[in-house]
């Protein structure tokens, strides 16, 4: 029983990742193909497009698992079917159930998979790509470290140690040397905003360091000239819908604290702490359709159905979500309630064929 457990796991396994291999160069392309219309911008090559859109396919993978381990199990177990084995298990007196629970072995692992792909790979992928854009298209003088962004603009060294988006920032030092008075300015903002075709810093203090000693100067806010546009910081900035889910959890806090909507976010949070159940429910969803049709559908109408799973799915993922943003619905309850009704539909399904 645990050879067929590993059997039927590894079909599951199997045919997703063949399912990946062929849905991510498809993916991969039709990226390239939307970042060459910005090549010959500044200084963005097509060897640069080509990286970023590497750099882009973790994320991607992350975002077609769920589609992609439906197909794959239902190619992979399809396969088993067309071969007449899984009638020859139902034979031999393998229930409905212990099949399930074999192929969800393979869904446990696929789901582990897919965590470590969208919490670790992919937002570090992520954020490599967008420096390699960010460089190319802006041509500043400027990187992203482990200590924050930093830009050299109009001889001043510009620390920015959290950009929460184009047009916010927070903590901020700004290095002047003003080398004909022999002086040092070092000045701190606890935030910056854009607004009104400017940055206006706030909570400042200002230290000027010559040879007469240190003077220090506070200040409540004050206009800020810079060359960094919103347009450049936009690209370093990774989109809060695709950091780990304790980088939103930080982001959706800070949203909470300055009295701003974070529903959306919020519904995006929970749905990445369901995710594993969704993968899982994708699997459980394949069992009955392939039990109820041992041999008489091929791959190709599989694959078929399977797609048209995912886009109902994606419906229905979406119809909750808007009911979250308008009509107050837990943002939890929507997160759980698309893959709980399949996972409920999937065990009425194998009710009936087992």
């Amino acid at each position: 029983m645990r050879i067929l457990d590993r059997y039927l796991a590894g079909a599951v396994i199997g045919g997703t990742l063949l399912t990946l291999g062929v849905l991510l160069p498809l993916l991969g392309f039709f990226l390239l193909a939307t970042e060459l219309e910005q090549v010959g911008v500044g200084g963005y090559r097509f060897q640069d497009a080509l990286m970023f859109s590497l750099y882009s396919l973790p994320r991607y993978a992350y975002q077609v698992f769920p589609i992609a381990t439906l197909i794959g199990a239902l190619l992979g177990l399809g396969a088993l079917a067309n071969r007449s084995e899984l009638v020859a298990m139902r034979a031999a007196g393998i229930s409905v159930a212990r099949i399930t629970g074999s192929g969800l072995m393979g869904g446990v692992l696929l789901a582990l998979g897919a965590m470590l792909i969208g919490e670790v790979a992919a937002p570090v992928a992520d954020q490599h790509g967008l420096e390699i854009k960010r460089a190319a298209l802006s041509g500043e003088a400027a990187q992203r470290t482990t200590a924050g962004f930093w830009a050299v603009d109009q001889g001043a060294y510009i620390n920015i140690r959290e950009i929460l988006s184009g047009t916010s920032l927070h903590d901020i030092f700004i290095y002047q040397a003003d080398n004909a008075a022999g002086t040092l300015i070092a000045t701190h903002a606890a935030g910056a905003r854009y607004h009104d075709g400017h940055w206006v810093l706030e909570d400042i203090s200002r230290s000027r360091v010559s040879q007469a000693g240190v003077q220090v100067e506070r200040l409540p806010n004050a206009d800020w000239s810079s060359l960094l546009s919103p347009g450049i910081l936009e690209v370093v900035v990774v989109d809060p819908r695709i950091l780990p889910v304790w980088g939103l959890w930080k982001y959706i806090s800070f949203m909470t604290i300055n009295a701003q909507d974070a529903s959306n976010y919020e519904v995006i949070f929970w749905g990445r702490l369901v995710y594993p159940l969704l993968t899982l429910s994708m699997v459980l969803v394949a069992i009955p359709i392939l039990i109820g049709s041992a041999r008489t559908r091929g791959a190709g109408v599989r694959a078929f159905f399977a797609i048209l799973v995912g886009i109902l799915y994606y419906v229905v993922s979406r119809l909750f979500s808007y009911m979250a943003l308008l009509y107050g619905l837990s943002p939890l309850a929507a997160a759980l309630a698309p893959p709980l009704l399949f996972i409920t539909a999937a065990l009425l399904l194998l009710q009936r064929v087992g």
